[in-house]
């Protein structure tokens, strides 16, 4: 390991941290405005703020992380922001799974370090759409890459809104290089089709994974305007939206909306499945489920 690995890996996790900061206090920022609302009555949502642990097999200290979890508020039924820094040896099934995306060595040296900040946000108001963004990075002794991105999933679309999202994302993609956002917005919808429904979980975004152009510089900024991008892409459709009256016919279809994203992060997410099978602390790993859910 050299020193400026040592210096990459300090540079990206204090980044994701700082990100989960901003972040957070742009959440109750929100639930402390004044809106009309059935909940404008209730006291503002605040963060529950917990430190998670990940243990080796052979039970040393691997990292951690902290878990963000905001439930019952004004505006966020459940919302978690998660920050994670985590270091150890991979097991024989992830190591496989590094090989078969290319990253050599993997059985001579399996060491990985890796972190990133989750956010998931499951909305009171069925107007308002639930979100999706993370970013993180990757390394092996082998190889290094970024990955991440952001996707809105509305119950009740507007058009408008998902234009405004889509706008957000292609502005960070095309500040770095031409025709980015175009794949990237393909791969995420690629990547969040839910193939025994045959249907999207949402309207998209952008997804990328693997990204290793050579230049980590390059790659740490982009991966830095993706994060950037986020609170201008979402807080205004959340201050559009929270305001509208609803229905109970409303609230059914954003539980039944709230079983696809359970379905899809149960099944097909691979953060999900890396964070279990490498032993993370499983509340923070499945903090993306909603509170309620329902199934048709």
């Amino acid at each position: 390991m050299t020193h400026t690995d040592d210096d990459r890996k300090r540079r990206a996790a204090n980044w994701f941290r700082s990100l989960r900061d901003r972040i957070t206090a742009a959440f109750e920022e929100l639930e402390d405005a004044d809106a009309p609302g059935p909940f404008a009555d209730l006291p503002p949502g605040r963060f529950d703020v917990t430190p998670t642990t990940r243990t080796a097999e052979d039970g040393s200290d691997a990292g951690g992380g902290i878990m963000s979890v905001m439930r019952g508020g004004r505006v966020f039924e459940k919302v978690g922001v998660n920050w994670s820094e985590v270091h150890g040896t991979l097991a024989p099934r992830a190591q496989a799974a590094m090989a078969a995306r290319g990253v050599p060595g993997m059985a001579d040296d399996p060491r990985f370090w890796a972190s990133g900040i989750s956010l998931v946000a499951h909305m009171r108001n069925p107007h308002v759409p639930a979100v999706h963004m993370n970013t993180r990075m990757f390394w092996t002794p082998h190889a290094w890459w970024f990955g991440g991105g952001a996707d809105l999933n509305p119950c009740i679309e507007y058009g408008d809104d998902t234009a405004h999202f889509h706008a957000a994302m292609q502005g960070a993609c095309d500040a770095h290089e031409a025709g980015r956002y175009g794949r990237f917005k393909a791969w995420a919808d690629e990547y969040f089709y839910i193939p025994h429904r045959k249907r999207a979980r949402g309207v998209g975004g952008i997804f990328y994974d693997d990204l290793n152009t050579g230049s980590w510089e390059d790659d740490f900024a982009f991966t830095q305007d993706v994060g950037r991008a986020f609170l201008p892409a979402f807080v205004p459709l959340v201050e559009r939206r929270r305001i509208h009256e609803w229905t109970d016919a409303d609230k059914q279809v954003q539980l039944v909306h709230r079983g696809l994203y359970v379905e899809y992060n149960l099944v097909y997410d691979r953060g999900t499945k890396f964070g279990l099978e490498t032993g993370h602390d499983a509340n923070a790993v499945l903090m993306s489920l909603p509170p309620e859910a329902k199934w048709p």
